[in-house]
């Protein structure tokens, strides 16, 4: 393979299963790669964990790719979706229940508080619920605050494709909510 193959070219490559371009995409990209995880995840072990996980990712998506962007900011865009699933979950594992349960909201009364925390359990059952592509979008618009066109980037997909699933996520998540006896409405 020559030295002046594209980053384009790699991924056609890869998306056909050749391992060596896997190898040269690799070399050129998982010290930013490292880079980009470690400042996001601020763990050494973690960062290198994934930089397994995106270029894992991109040996199963090379096929998806359209070249809408650069290729290493699809990668950016992977690592940083992989990093902040790895900081959710740390975080998550940190405050157990035990230590949750210990918090308390003085403006709450011990009703309210266990109807917020059915109410979040509920929430979390029922994204589960939702199709992959529906709760990344889900995820990426109301868990990390990302507009309709940021998603588009970090997806690689059209900003209406977007609308178009946050559309179809929103319905299906109130018909969960409601089926689990939740009326409130999802944004």
């Amino acid at each position: 393979m020559t030295q002046a193959a594209t980053d384009e070219v790699l991924i056609a490559r890869i998306a056909q299963g050749d391992r060596l371009a896997m190898q040269v995409l690799y070399g050129r990209h998982h010290v930013r790669v490292y880079r980009f995880g470690l400042r996001l995840v601020r763990d050494e072990q973690t960062a290198e964990d994934l930089i397994s996980e995106v270029f894992l990712d991109v040996w199963r998506q090379a096929g998806k790719f359209e070249g809408r962007s650069a290729v290493s900011t699809w990668l950016l865009a992977i690592t940083r979706f992989k990093a902040l699933s790895a900081l959710r979950r740390r975080k998550d594992f940190e405050l157990d229940d035990e230590a949750a349960n210990a918090i308390e909201d003085s403006s709450d009364d011990p009703e309210t508080a266990v109807q917020k925390k059915d109410t979040s359990v509920a929430l979390r059952e029922c994204l589960t619920g939702l199709s992959p592509d529906h709760r990344e979008i889900v995820d990426l618009v109301y868990y990390h605050e990302k507009s309709v066109e940021e998603v588009a980037e970090i997806v690689g997909i059209p900003e209406n494709t977007v609308k178009t699933r946050l559309f179809y996520a929103r319905k299906k998540l109130a018909e969960l909510l409601k089926a689990a006896g939740i009326e409130r409405g999802w944004p």
